[in-house]
């Protein structure tokens, strides 16, 4: 089963998820492909660990700090999305790449294979797991702020948080 709760944010309304043991989602409610729950799938924000840790992490980001911490994720999409999720993890706290960077770095990471910086960009923009899995540190060739699925003035203000 699916958890669902909504935490405000000074960016706006957040909806998290949860399978009951792991974060699967973290959208602003008013974004593409943010899911729309049902009532009575809405719990609480302490009422799972993985929404308690969440909100957790979320007040100490808002207040411009690192976490050391990560609540516990898990992704649901296919091998290729979820190497890309993995890569955007890695994208140091105030600190961008841009799409093509990390389809090379994929295609270094798979013995030549290559990755598009438009297949890249199809992942980014599926990334379940907003904010702390960093999709907002992604640029457009040249450093262009290009898309994100809450909104280019939410990207923008994330960054500007973020100081960079």
């Amino acid at each position: 089963m699916e958890y669902y709760c909504r935490i405000p944010s000074p960016l706006g309304a957040l909806l998290l998820a949860s399978d009951g043991e792991a974060l699967t989602g973290l959208w602003f409610t008013d974004q593409k492909n943010a899911p729309q729950p049902e009532d009575q799938t809405l719990v609480e924000p302490d009422a799972l660990p993985a929404f308690s840790h969440t909100n957790e992490w979320l007040t100490l980001y808002w207040k411009g700090e690192i976490p050391n911490f990560l609540p516990p994720l898990k992704f649901h999409g296919t091998a290729f999305q979820q190497s890309v999720w993995n890569l955007l993890g890695s994208i140091p706290y105030g600190e961008t790449t841009t799409y093509g960077e990390i389809a090379r770095t994929l295609k270094n990471a798979s013995n030549g294979k290559t990755a598009s910086a438009r297949a890249v960009g199809g992942a980014v923009g599926r990334n379940p797991i907003s904010i702390i899995v960093p999709c907002h540190r992604v640029l457009g060739a040249n450093g262009r702020m290009t898309g994100y699925a809450g909104g280019i003035e939410r990207k923008e203000a994330l960054l500007k948080l973020e100081k960079h």
